[in-house]
């Protein structure tokens, strides 16, 4: 299963992106989690894996990708990576591994005026339509801030899209932004409220399409603490092991 985890900046995604990895790892599930966030430094620290080098820069940085996909413009895929891959068979240069979870980082924005990251938004498709997942295997993509990436076309090559809200209005305009994009591109949508509290929990629901609703997070000092200090994640939470086994029991 492939699983598109999206937000506003804030909201808690890559939290939310680990913490459900590590869940789906306790399940028995061989999970990679693809850091896709351009922007985004500290995803790995929160996983407690080793920095990988990007596979943006293993391509020969942005010039170099541009160029391996002029060249093989018919198959774009077939022209990046010599052949298919599982989330077991990823080249061991690609990947970081620590506690039985992988990380692979498409890219990041290094330098002030080195242009825009759509070339990262590229790989990402390419990245995705390359991989192979059997039934043991979840890939888990922490996406950039925002809906720009439903615009490249990501979330079309993955199974299931879970939008994180956190208790602002600008999240709940962007679960209706999702929820429909989502229906358009014919994949099934849920959310996870984020940073709840019982003032608050109403408030969130009344602004979410309750039955696309699949967990709510209580706001929790000691996972905020970690993530201020970028430590891993280690908390088990009930509502991430409902989350996990709702996942598990979809018929995908």
């Amino acid at each position: 299963m492939k699983i598109s985890i999206c937000g506003k900046g804030g909201s808690g995604k890559s939290t939310i992106s680990v913490l459900i990895a590590r869940g789906l790892k306790k399940e028995g599930y061989d999970v990679l989690l693809v850091d896709a966030d351009e922007s985004n430094l500290g995803l790995h620290r929160l996983a407690g894996v080793p920095l990988p080098k990007n596979l943006m820069d293993h391509l020969g940085g942005k010039k170099g990708f541009k160029e391996k996909m002029a060249a093989s413009k018919s198959l774009p895929s077939q022209g990046i990576f010599d052949e298919r891959w599982s989330v077991e068979s990823i080249p061991e240069q690609y990947i970081a591994r620590a506690d039985g979870i992988g990380l692979l980082l498409i890219g990041k924005i290094h330098d002030f005026g080195e242009g825009c990251a759509c070339p990262m938004g590229v790989l990402s498709r390419t990245f995705l339509s390359n991989i192979d997942v059997a039934e043991n295997e979840t890939v888990i993509i922490d996406t950039e801030a925002g809906i720009e990436h439903f615009g490249r076309g990501i979330e079309g090559l993955c199974d299931v899209i879970i939008g994180v809200i956190d208790p602002t209005f600008e999240s709940f305009m962007m679960a209706e932004k999702i929820s429909a994009m989502g229906e358009k591109a014919g994949k099934a949508v849920f959310f996870v409220l984020n940073k709840v509290d019982e003032q608050i929990e109403a408030m969130m629901a009344e602004h979410t399409d309750r039955e696309k609703v699949i967990a709510r997070i209580p706001q929790d000092h000691g996972i905020f603490m970690k993530s201020l200090e970028g430590e891993a994640l280690t908390e088990e939470l009930s509502e991430i092991d409902r989350v996990c086994g709702f996942l598990r029991d979809l018929e995908i």
